[in-house]
């Protein structure tokens, strides 16, 4: 048989997420942003669940290529824009969106030949450093491209570097409305923290929730999922393959870190940090066994990981061990809690799935 390992994609938890997303901003158009390969769960496995979505962000032509091939026909944003010139000719091909940030992807409009003309996004730079125009350069790119027949729509959009924290948007709304002011097109400005913290302040054309989408918190530990009524779309499970039966002073795994303290039971389930598992995952990590929260003990391997059964007497070979997500018996174990314990986020949890795990859609 198998290795028990498995990883479960609730399609109606992001058809939930979704909808969350649609009633934090009633007044606009939502973006599913599926990069990343939808944050690793897959763009074929969420697809159905976004459907409903008004449109698909993502970052390169080989997901919005995926996303074409699966029936879609509405918007789809190319998050990055393009990289090369040629890749405009699938653009038009495909009828792909793509945002605009720098000089050198004007130049690559400017000389593209196309019989229809391109609806781009307009990046501004409001204090990220990241992708965008300068904001005392905004108006000269936005005079530019307008002036293209290659050209067809410009809508604006900006980044939030601070919606999830303390600092907030306001500085850099500001930033936005200075640089957009009296300029036509749509806006987009709100990623999943500016959706759920911000939304009376970012109202606009459309919305581009990412994480909250997959049922993490974009604010955690601050808040976590429950407390924005997300619901997790993914559940990474394994199986107990061992059990080892403890004495005051033994030590488990490599380098010896775990000391047990007194007579204990421990499980060895079949996951590890080949499986994607962090490795930073050190005693005390929680996981659930048989639904029953309890924790790690001793070093992440590569295939292997101990957990303490000392709250499930009962637990033994093949009980259940979930990761993260939702145990068989309801019990809910948030992403966001496995991240902070190895020194990380939900997103990069999600996108570590390594292949060799099978998955699951139900």
């Amino acid at each position: 048989m198998p290795r028990p390992i498995l990883a479960t994609i609730h399609t109606d938890s992001l058809r939930h997420n979704l909808d969350r997303a649609r009633r934090a901003a009633v007044e606009s158009r939502v973006w599913a942003v599926v990069k990343a390969n939808a944050y690793g769960h897959g763009i074929e496995n969420v697809f159905e669940s976004f459907r409903a979505a008004d449109g698909f962000a993502l970052l390169d032509l080989d997901e919005a290529q995926r996303v074409r091939a699966l029936g879609w026909r509405g918007p789809v944003l190319l998050l990055e824009g393009v990289f090369e010139p040629r890749d405009l000719e699938l653009c038009s091909r495909l009828d792909l969106w793509h945002t605009v940030h720098c000089d050198a992807q004007i130049d690559m409009l400017a000389a593209h030949k196309t019989q229809v003309p391109h609806r781009v996004f307009l990046k501004l730079n409001s204090g990220m450093n990241r992708l965008g125009f300068a904001p005392e350069r905004y108006r000269a790119a936005w005079t530019r491209l307008n002036a293209l027949p290659q050209v067809d729509e410009i809508s604006l959009v900006t980044h939030f570097s601070d919606a999830d924290g303390p600092r907030g948007i306001e500085s850099s709304l500001a930033v936005f409305e200075r640089a957009t002011q009296d300029l036509p097109g749509e806006r987009s400005l709100a990623n999943s923290a500016a959706t759920l913290r911000h939304a009376s302040q970012t109202r606009a054309d459309w919305v581009r929730p990412g994480i909250l989408l997959y049922g993490s918190a974009p604010d955690f530990p601050e808040h976590d999922a429950a407390h924005w009524q997300l619901q997790p779309g993914m559940t990474l499970a394994t199986r107990i393959i061992g059990t080892q039966a403890l004495k005051p002073g033994d030590t488990v795994g490599y380098g010896s870190n775990f000391t047990a303290d007194a007579p204990m039971r421990i499980g060895v389930a079949a996951v590890g940090y080949a499986d994607g598992y962090p490795r930073h995952c050190d005693t005390g990590t929680p996981v659930l066994v048989d639904g029953v929260r309890t924790r790690t003990v001793g070093r992440v391997s590569m295939d292997m990981i101990t957990v303490d059964l000392t709250p499930v007497p009962a637990a033994g070979f093949g009980s259940e061990v979930t990761l993260w997500g939702k145990a068989s018996n309801g019990a809910l174990l948030p992403i966001d809690e496995v991240a902070q314990a190895a020194g990380t986020v939900g997103y990069e949890l999600m996108c570590a799935v390594a292949r060799r795990v099978p998955v699951a859609v139900d």
